[in-house]
């Protein structure tokens, strides 16, 4: 206490004079009204700019509720999406199918779920992405994975109650049926295990029409991914001479360096294909080993 007093005195001239400063400003301020009013505009001005910053740093640490609430959102439009609803073919004919997805009669096809990147790895030959949902909120094997803004990420392998593990298209075994939007003809993207930022598609006919920049999306034969979500661009088109064929490195529409959000997409009818495709092979054997 006594060092206070002691600081008091020391600088009491200087206190002295801020005190008769404040209140020379206030009769300023107060009785002169083109002084009062610049002091409101300046006042105004810092109180705003302070205000700006103290809401960037609000806004900052408000950012993961505000991005679960929109990827929240972005799922249930997601769900709505007409690639998720087919109809059934009740005629004995074939014929195009142009009923608008809402119309009674469509069936779902496909279901998505939000989930959360809790681990991911780029850098090894077979990586794997591990998300915040299992078996408990309904996940399953094969399951396809697509990132917020609905590129191509990879295919459930593995599910615990509450974490799946997803194969990664950057995985030296993993291989996606992909198409060229513009032709519509399909064939393999797969990794060879080098660059995080491009995967090569396969089995693409040198007849076909292909330049750079052309968009690929998954393919409607896939039994994981619905058809039309984005797995990249053509960014460098070579021929195979071995195949006739074009090796087109793809530079993926997923950004696998900064994967956070993403939507677990089920095929309902998974099983069902599944079961029938492998029957058929069953069956073709069965039928090759019949004596003639």
């Amino acid at each position: 206490m006594r060092n206070i007093f002691l600081f008091i005195r020391r600088y009491r001239t200087f206190f002295t004079f801020l005190t008769l400063q404040v209140v020379a400003l206030w009769f300023l301020f107060s009785y002169n009204n083109f002084h009062r009013a610049k002091f409101l505009g300046i006042a105004n001005e810092m109180t705003g700019r302070i205000n700006t910053q103290y809401n960037k740093v609000e806004d900052y640490f408000t950012l993961k509720a505000e991005n679960q609430r929109l990827h929240r959102f972005n799922d249930s439009l997601l769900n709505l999406m007409p690639r998720n609803f087919m109809q059934r073919d009740t005629s004995m004919k074939m014929t195009q199918d142009s009923v608008s997805y809402d119309t009674p009669g469509n069936y779902r096809r496909y279901l998505s779920r939000p989930a959360t990147v809790v681990y991911n790895t780029i850098n090894e030959q077979k990586n794997y992405i591990q998300i915040n949902r299992g078996a408990s909120q309904g996940i399953k094997d094969n399951m396809a994975v697509v990132g917020s803004d609905g590129s191509a990420v990879g295919v459930v392998v593995n599910v615990s109650a509450n974490f799946s593990q997803v194969m990664s298209l950057l995985h030296v075994q993993n291989s996606v049926s992909a198409s060229l939007k513009k032709t519509g003809e399909f064939g393999t993207a797969e990794w060879d295990g080098k660059d995080p930022r491009y995967i090569t598609l396969k089995r693409i006919p040198k007849t076909e029409e292909v330049k750079k920049g052309d968009t690929v999306l998954t393919s409607p034969v896939s039994f994981n991914f619905p058809p039309g979500y984005m797995v990249g661009t053509v960014s460098d088109i070579k021929l195979d001479n071995t195949t006739g064929m074009y090796l087109l490195k793809i530079k993926t529409a997923a950004n696998f360096y900064n994967l956070q959000q993403v939507h677990v997409i089920e095929n309902i009818e998974y099983e069902e294909q599944r079961k029938l495709n492998a029957e058929t092979k069953k069956k073709i054997e069965q039928v090759k080993k019949t004596p003639r």
